[in-house]
């Protein structure tokens, strides 16, 4: 993910593209949710322009929604993903499984992608490798539906966290 940090008087200066740039990673593989906000500047703080993005994602389609939430990587996985998607898995040691830890990974994410048709995601900053564990278990049991929104909120929580690195008020 982009390393710089701004504020948001540079975020209200910055022309779409610019804003894009800076911004475009922060949902992961979505930076159109970047490119429809800069058409909501200027922002008072980091809270305005975070809801402004929630809005589009919450306006976009199933489909729009389901490409989001399919763009986000695997827990535990060895296959590549955004740099951010990498050192927030590493922050609570998902880089660095056992073997048994990683079979277990494995297993609950092939069945719940069978179940949902989508990845399993959590906000891995709020949480230990055994807690997102545990969070995988029992989100197996939830209808369709109730995991789709789930997802959501874990991914506006996760581009919040990553709003919050680059706008350091």
């Amino acid at each position: 993910m982009n390393s710089n940090q701004y504020s948001i008087a540079q975020l209200n200066q910055m022309s779409q593209s610019e804003f894009t740039a800076a911004l475009g990673e922060i949902w992961e593989d979505t930076p159109e949710i970047a490119t429809q906000a800069w058409h909501s500047k200027p922002f008072e703080n980091v809270s305005a322009l975070y809801q402004s993005m929630v809005a589009i994602v919450n306006k976009m389609s199933k489909a729009e929604q389901l490409d989001l939430i399919q763009a986000h990587p695997d827990l535990g996985s060895k296959a590549k993903m955004a740099e951010a998607s990498v050192k927030e898995q590493a922050g609570v040691g998902l880089d660095r499984l056992s073997e048994s830890e990683y079979q277990r990974f494995q297993f609950l994410n092939r069945a719940y992608k069978e179940k949902f048709g989508f990845p399993f995601i959590v906000a891995v900053k709020y949480h230990t490798k055994e807690s997102i564990l545990e969070a995988f278990e029992e989100r197996l049991e939830n209808s369709p539906d109730r995991e789709k929104r789930q997802a959501l909120t874990e991914i506006s929580k996760i581009a919040r966290l990553r709003l919050e690195a680059l706008l350091p008020n």
